[in-house]
């Protein structure tokens, strides 16, 4: 099976839609216009080929098919989001060029300890001038 980024971006917003129980508050956390919400959903629909939410201009509520479908995908997205919150916490996210440009007399008394630690705890920042340090 191939992978369809649109079965993905629906399920997100459906969702949204569930954890807020509208299409205009959906609407409002995905930054997305109100038919757009609707589009991603009906698209979804087509998708899996049922029909995910009984909506009317007062209610809205997931259909049997629909809730069963939502329990089974909403503990994929959490692992998604767990996956993309671990990479950002990770030391090796942290990475680039470091430039620091202060008084030597500061760099040495205040900011080499603290510097090095720093270096020390993300291997991945390129340090311009690592012999200022000593």
């Amino acid at each position: 099976m191939s992978f369809d980024g649109r079965l993905l971006s629906g399920v997100a917003v459906l969702a949204a839609v569930v954890e807020t129980g509208s299409f205009t508050r959906a609407a409002v956390v995905l930054g997305m216009s109100d038919s757009g919400v609707g589009r991603a959903v009906a698209r979804l629909e087509t998708q899996v080929g049922i029909r995910l939410l009984d909506r009317t201009t007062r209610s809205l509520a997931l259909t049997e098919e629909g809730r069963r479908f939502y329990q089974q995908v909403v503990p994929g997205l959490a692992d998604i989001e767990a996956a993309a919150a671990d990479l950002v916490s990770s030391p090796a996210a942290v990475r680039g060029k470091l430039r620091v440009d202060v008084d030597p007399f500061f760099l040495r008394t205040i900011l080499a300890d603290r510097l090095t630690a720093f270096l020390d705890a993300f291997p991945e920042i390129d340090q311009l001038h690592p012999q200022a340090l000593a």
